[in-house]
């Protein structure tokens, strides 16, 4: 009589069942994954933005304290900063303002400028306001700076 001796081994269905879920397990994890990327793509892309518009806010505030007077000419768009010394210029253009050799990446969709709290079409100011597009969540950035002496005495 022959024996017959039976090798333990996974028949063929159950290695198919385990090749199913093994597929369907790493094919989530590509999608978990690709989730998370995209997330993080996100968050890095919110963060430039805010990055960006927090240096020029931030430049703004600096100018507009350090110097004596601050004028804004509607034909150039410049924004010119000047005092005994020195002299700064900032010029706004549709998708970016530059300043010397910065360049802020902010589009600014709304911009009113003041002085001694009444809206200026050019001249003199002592206060900014601008709005941001909607691609940066239409944020809005107010600087403002106190008045010289000069620029009531030259009223």
């Amino acid at each position: 009589m022959k024996t017959v001796t039976k090798v333990k081994a996974f028949t063929l269905s159950e290695l198919l069942v385990v090749l199913l879920l093994t597929t369907v397990v790493v094919g989530m994890a590509y999608a978990v994954l690709h989730l998370v990327q995209k997330q993080m793509y996100g968050i890095h892309g919110n963060f430039e933005r805010n990055t960006e518009l927090n240096l020029l806010r931030q430049s703004l505030w600096t100018d507009f304290n350090q110097y004596d007077g601050v004028w804004y000419d509607a034909q150039t768009q410049e924004l010119i900063f000047a005092n005994g010394l020195d002299e700064r210029i900032y010029q706004i253009h549709e998708a970016y303002i530059v300043e010397h050799k910065d360049t802020f990446q902010v589009q600014i969709e709304e911009q009113v400028f003041f002085f001694k709290g009444k809206e200026r079409v050019s001249g003199e100011i002592d206060a900014l306001h601008f709005k941001t597009s909607k691609e940066l969540g239409a944020k809005p950035v107010f600087v403002f700076k106190r008045n010289a002496a000069t620029s009531y005495l030259n009223d």
